[in-house]
């Protein structure tokens, strides 16, 4: 009996409705109800269906399609796995591998990335760990099994890095499921998959905080930073006296400050929890300022070469030269600490001024000022300690 094949028609493809749609010999139509279409190959092997994405219809033809079908026919009547012509077909090797997934939701994703760094540890930790195993198959073919060969050997020696690993898998196959190259549960997911068979990452990682200098020691530190006068002093007592992030700091723009009103307002891009953020300067923040812009003339406040944004290499090798034991991070907490010990000012007040986002959803809810008129008495009290 003829195999019946090509019973769909291209201009049947944008108007068939959710469901599998057979083109025969194997080669099927799958419309989800989101509308995404997307080539499959489905056969029997020892009692049970399996399925091999062919690649979504935007990127994959019904020629193409048929072309893999009738290799993957003939893959199995000589005994051979339908899935080896998916790693061997150059054009599924260039739309519907895991790694080419994964550079499509990187590109898309980057220009949202607020740190260009972000999307180089993406593609850096991608690609030694996650490629080799899974980069040429098409993502309907990644399973548990292949997850967890990429997280064992990591889950405990590095565990922070296996925890993005995995992130990053669940994202890419998540992509993959919208764009019609996979269905059903995403082995890379936590709850109700991986957390049956890994440990939880809080049980066998050790949390190290930045390390920190007590409060009633910095005084005695800022003295010694006020009697240097490069750029990486300035931007560190400007730390200090903010107590922001070293990288608010760093990128910090004229455009940005109000020397008149004494207000920084940053960006909400360039803040962690993006959303702006408007910081009361000290008249020590201010008289830095000043120095500053009579001396130079850049859009960065505290540049670094070539006009760069200054790295926070830079900023801690200064502060190694002073005090090897600590880091610019941890300023934050000293600040913490001594407002907690040392002044009245409600938990509140204290961690607006760190640009901390309230976890508590019904406090934030009416919680809606910043509170910048008793942030910025904190900030000058805090000016006056450290003088």
């Amino acid at each position: 009996m003829a195999l019946k094949i090509n019973k769909i028609s291209v201009r049947q493809i944008p108007a068939l409705g959710a469901g599998f749609h057979s083109d025969g010999g194997g080669l099927y139509l799958r419309v989800k109800d989101t509308g995404s279409r997307a080539w499959v190959f489905r056969f029997t092997q020892h009692g049970k269906t399996r399925e091999i994405g062919l690649g979504a219809t935007h990127s994959q033809g019904l020629a193409d399609a048929r072309k893999v079908a009738e290799k993957m026919r003939r893959a199995r009547h000589e005994g051979k796995d339908p899935a080896d012509v998916i790693k061997v077909s150059e054009q599924t090797q260039d739309n519907n591998t895991f790694k080419s997934c994964a550079e499509e939701l990187i590109k898309t994703k980057k220009a949202g990335w607020r740190n260009a760094k972000h999307a180089q540890q993406w593609e850096n930790t991608l690609r030694d760990y996650v490629y080799p195993e899974i980069g040429h198959l098409p993502p309907s073919e990644v399973s548990l099994a292949h997850i967890k060969k990429i997280l064992l050997p990591i889950w405990t020696d590095k565990t922070e890095t296996a925890t993005r690993v995995r992130q990053r898998i669940e994202s890419i196959l998540d992509w993959a499921s919208v764009h019609g190259l996979r269905e059903g549960e995403n082995p890379a997911r936590w709850k109700g998959v991986l957390d049956i068979v890994l440990p939880s990452p809080n049980k066998v990682r050790t949390v190290k905080h930045f390390t920190a200098l007590p409060y009633d020691e910095l005084p005695k530190l800022m003295k010694n930073i006020r009697t240097k006068t490069s750029l990486s002093a300035y931007c560190l007592r400007f730390v200090i006296l903010t107590a922001v992030r070293s990288g608010e700091a760093r990128g910090a723009t004229w455009s940005e400050i109000d020397l008149i009103k004494s207000i920084w307002t940053i960006p909400a891009r360039r803040m962690k929890a993006n959303i702006k953020h408007r910081v009361p300067l000290s008249k020590e923040a201010i008289s830095i300022l000043k120095i500053i812009k009579k001396t130079r003339d850049e859009e960065l406040v505290f540049p670094g070469i070539k006009g760069a944004i200054q790295s926070d290499a830079t900023l801690s090798k200064f502060l190694r030269s002073l005090a090897s034991d600590i880091t610019v991070h941890g300023f934050r907490s000293t600040f913490r600490q001594w407002a907690a010990e040392k002044t009245n000012y409600p938990s509140a007040v204290c961690e607006l001024a760190l640009s901390h986002v309230n976890k508590d959803k019904v406090e934030a809810a009416y919680q809606r000022s910043d509170l910048f008129d008793l942030r910025k008495k904190l900030m000058k009290d805090w000016c006056i300690y450290l003088n």
